[in-house]
């Protein structure tokens, strides 16, 4: 019998954590001689009180969606794949190639094509570290960070000596052509009247993010694959016993993983920036390891907390243009965030099961 309920597991913890590190923000920014009150309500009102804001924020959003839900379900195997960086940078290059050397009728077709080669890239890029893994016994988290620095020279190599136009400087692909061009938020909801999203760069790969998140919930809790993922995750032994094969489940866990990282690109790279070009991902992988131990790996709670950490994105970099907070003050509560729910986890857990123990024993 679990010794609290689901949804406090869910929703109170995080909350919680979440309220412990606000606080400890907090007395840093006191430190640092500034109001935490007026910086808590600039970033409310650059990230949130504007349609321009929440363009920003719902951009951030998208990219820890999919990095999100890249470690939420490879921690369901109860693999640590903190490779999402380097996989959302082949994803980029999958999309390049896509957008470069296909010639499509319109966004539409194109946006298909560049999620299909995205997410291959993506998944492929996370196939080695996986076979070593499954059949080698090299440990995940080792071959999944050294492979995010493999991807970044791979990807500099070819920007600079091989998809860098003829006469250009920065290391660079050409622009995209304007077909593949997606619709932002200002294209498709402002008008004369309301010009909303003035200048933001959410685009329509929010709603494909979201789309990742149903999917998602639907292949771990309603489809036998996930069953396979979840029990292997909970004993490997057991899972063996079942006949689950655990080389095909790694693998298998691992691409799906891969290429969720890898559809990224489409927001940044399709999306925002229309080309390829170095270091397009900014983190994004790596605070995906946050925003899944947040969410506690599951679809919705990667959803939340993928708001709430493009909020802190956006909320940042109003503070850093309007007050003397540097902008890495957010790397701060990024970190706090993340020392709460994952390192000091039991802090807030253990006090929690042992008041609803006391409370069952009490009702029985």
């Amino acid at each position: 019998m679990d010794k609290m309920p689901h949804w406090v597991d869910i929703v109170v913890i995080p909350l919680i954590s979440l309220l412990l590190a606000a606080i400890l923000s907090a007395l840093v920014i006191i430190g640092i001689g500034e109001d935490p009150v007026a910086a808590a309500k600039l970033m409310i009102d650059g990230a949130l009180m504007r349609s321009a804001g929440w363009g920003y924020t719902l951009y951030y959003a998208t990219n820890f969606m999919f990095t999100g839900l890249a470690v939420a379900v490879a921690f369901h195997a109860r693999l640590f794949n903190i490779g999402g960086e380097g996989q959302a940078m082949i994803g980029g290059l999958g999309v390049a190639v896509a957008c470069l050397y296909i010639p499509w009728p319109n966004w539409g077709i194109a946006l298909i094509g560049a999620t299909v080669s995205a997410a291959i890239f993506g998944a492929l890029w996370a196939l080695i570290p996986a076979y070593l893994q499954a059949k080698r016994g090299s440990h995940i988290v080792i071959t999944t960070i050294m492979f995010n620095f493999i991807a970044s020279a791979v990807l500099n190599y070819l920007l600079v000596n091989v998809m860098r136009p003829q006469g250009a400087m920065d290391p660079a692909t050409a622009r995209f052509p304007e077909t593949t061009h997606l619709p932002t938020f200002q294209d498709m909801f402002a008008t004369a009247e309301m010009p909303l999203f003035r200048g933001a760069p959410a685009n329509v790969t929010f709603f494909i993010a979201v789309a990742a998140c149903v999917l998602v919930w639907l292949l771990i809790w309603r489809t036998r694959l996930g069953y396979e993922i979840r029990a292997f995750g909970f004993s490997e032994s057991a899972a063996k016993y079942a006949g689950i094969r655990p080389v095909r489940i790694t693998v298998i866990t691992m691409l799906i993983s891969g290429g969720l990282a890898g559809l990224m690109a489409i927001n940044t790279t399709m999306g925002e920036t229309e080309r390829l070009i170095l270091n397009a991902t900014e983190g994004a992988g790596f605070i995906g390891i946050a925003v899944a131990l947040m969410g506690r790996s599951h679809p919705f709670g990667v959803f939340l907390a993928a708001i709430l950490f493009g909020f802190l994105y956006q909320g940042g970099a109003e503070l850093a243009l309007w007050t003397n907070i540097p902008r890495e003050l957010i790397v701060v509560i990024q970190a706090l965030v993340i020392l709460f729910t994952g390192a000091l986890d039991n802090m807030v857990r253990m006090p929690l099961e042992r008041y609803f123990v006391r409370r069952r024993k009490g009702e029985a």
